[in-house]
């Protein structure tokens, strides 16, 4: 347009014709092709807004996870519309709603209700949180005008650890001697004590219900936790920690448990402290027996790390912590989209949401020995969800990569416990603990045998070595029957 209201003006004011329309035919041209072209990178690169959207709603669930529900929703908020996003928005709306947090639940399911006014029962839900919001404000006012404080309206303290020194311990805990605490978690509180029946010393891991949940989920959370109370205090196999029994108090929960001695394999996970390649395997072959047990019992752990192995340098004694926060293996009772465990020792299938079972805990014990054998991660990023997106889409390195002098068994060995897909993984955890005995044969230059043969996911199979016992001799009964030299020292912070 410049180059023709030239022309004209030249034609005006000097009576010369300048050819500068062929010019303007030039420009415009050019402008097209270069808008075209400016348009090609942007269809070649759509997949990638999308992959990171992904990666972004991973990172949410990872949070909503570990219970940073606030995190979560920041997370969630930006993100284009999808029906897993919508999925993710409900269930931290419910999550909201189960801590008492009704400002935060409102704001959750106003935001969902604007991407579909028709999800499920998120209007009834908006509705709900507005109403407790108006019934809190109403309460607040009450208050104020009679001098009535409305903090503290709950009958359990703020925090566990303040209650026992303050307040008479409530029944059933009376008969424990509660002597200090050994850490916090995000289950709870956990005590060391020491049984006033039987003089055994024990940790106590409690959790206050009535904080955390209310009505219908209140109901349904006790359920799911002595439930699994149940099934981790039948786990009677030398290498878990035993559950001694369970109970609960003005909403207070409790697992009472053995009490480990040694220190967890953290400690040996910085490449100056590595432990022999030997003992690391011992160590492995012993935790595989232990989740193969597990498993057989439909029980899946979900959070198999060095933090939650025990080891006794004194006694070589191994032991799997955290059993009594795992979860039943039963689909009708999992919470669609909440991930739980360690993002960094989780499976590809526990980070996306899906069904996990009991070969994501031997994809985590492939982590473990991992980095027990090198003092490094698999894999590594500078983000969580860039860790999130490789441990899902990127292949791991050969482990010979970080430590040369490891045989090529113990590479092939980690490299299957650490397969994408289950089914090319270790099916059972009796196949990775028969490998892992054949790779010490060959660290120890002696080969017993060949590798285990194939073998296919069961979860409905016999469990081989251990038997579970009563339900009335590990929860409603004390196991007086065991030996004092297994009754030893640290338990877990879940």
């Amino acid at each position: 347009m410049l180059l023709l209201a030239a022309q004209w003006l030249l034609l005006q004011q000097t009576l010369h014709v300048v050819p500068l329309l062929p010019a303007a035919g030039v420009a415009l041209l050019g402008g097209l092709l270069c808008a075209m072209l400016a348009r090609v990178p942007q269809r070649a690169s759509a997949a990638s807004p999308q992959e990171s959207a992904d990666a972004e709603r991973m990172m949410g669930l990872a949070l909503h996870g570990r219970g940073d529900l606030l995190e979560a929703f920041a997370r969630f908020r930006p993100l284009p519309t999808s029906d897993a996003l919508k999925d993710n928005l409900y269930h931290l709306g419910k999550d909201f709603e189960r801590k008492k947090d009704y400002a935060h639940a409102k704001k959750v399911f106003k935001h969902l209700l604007r991407r579909d006014m028709e999800y499920k029962d998120a209007r009834a839900c908006y509705r709900r949180a507005k109403a407790h919001l108006l019934a809190q404000a109403g309460m607040a006012a009450d208050s104020v005008a009679s001098g009535i404080s409305v903090t503290g309206a709950s009958s359990l303290p703020a925090s566990v650890q303040e209650t026992f020194p303050r307040h008479k311990v409530p029944e059933p805990l009376a008969h424990y001697d509660l002597k200090h605490e050994l850490g916090q978690g995000a289950m709870g509180v956990v005590y060391q004590g020491r049984d006033l029946r039987s003089g055994q010393i024990v940790a106590i891991k409690t959790l206050a219900l009535q904080q955390e949940f209310d009505g219908a989920a209140l109901v349904d959370a006790r359920e799911r936790f002595f439930k699994e109370a149940e099934a981790a205090s039948r786990l009677q196999h030398p290498h878990i920690v035993a559950i001694y029994g369970s109970g609960e108090e003005q909403g207070l929960a409790y697992i009472a448990m053995e009490f480990v001695a040694g220190t967890d394999l953290s400690a040996f996970t910085q490449p100056a402290y590595l432990l022999p390649v030997a003992q690391v395997l011992s160590i492995a072959h012993r935790v595989a027996q232990s989740l193969d047990y597990a498993h057989a019992h439909n029980v899946v752990h979900r959070d198999v790390k060095p933090a939650n192995i025990m080891w006794d340098a004194a006694t070589d004694t191994v032991k799997v912590m955290d059993f009594g926060v795992a979860r039943i293996t039963d689909a009708s009772k999992t919470r669609t989209g909440i991930v739980l465990g360690t993002p960094s020792f989780m499976s590809p299938e526990q980070l996306s949401g899906a069904k996990v079972d009991g070969r994501a805990d031997l994809y985590a014990l492939g982590v473990t020995l991992f980095q027990l054998l090198t003092g490094s991660l698999p894999l590594r990023a500078d983000s969580m969800p860039e860790l999130m997106r490789k441990i899902v889409h990127v292949d791991p390195p050969d482990i010979r990569t970080f430590r040369t002098d490891l045989p090529e068994a113990v590479a092939r060995l980690v490299a299957k416990a650490l397969r994408k897909l289950p089914a090319e993984r270790y099916q059972t955890g009796q196949q990775l603990a028969q490998d892992l005995a054949y790779v010490m044969g060959i660290v120890a230059s002696e080969v017993p045998g060949s590798p285990a043969s194939a073998v296919v996911y069961d979860s409905g199979r016999t469990p081989t070595g251990q038997h579970m016992v009563d339900l009335e001799k590990t929860v409603l009964e004390y196991p007086t029957e065991r030996a004092p030299e297994q009754r030893s020292v640290v338990a877990s912070v879940g």
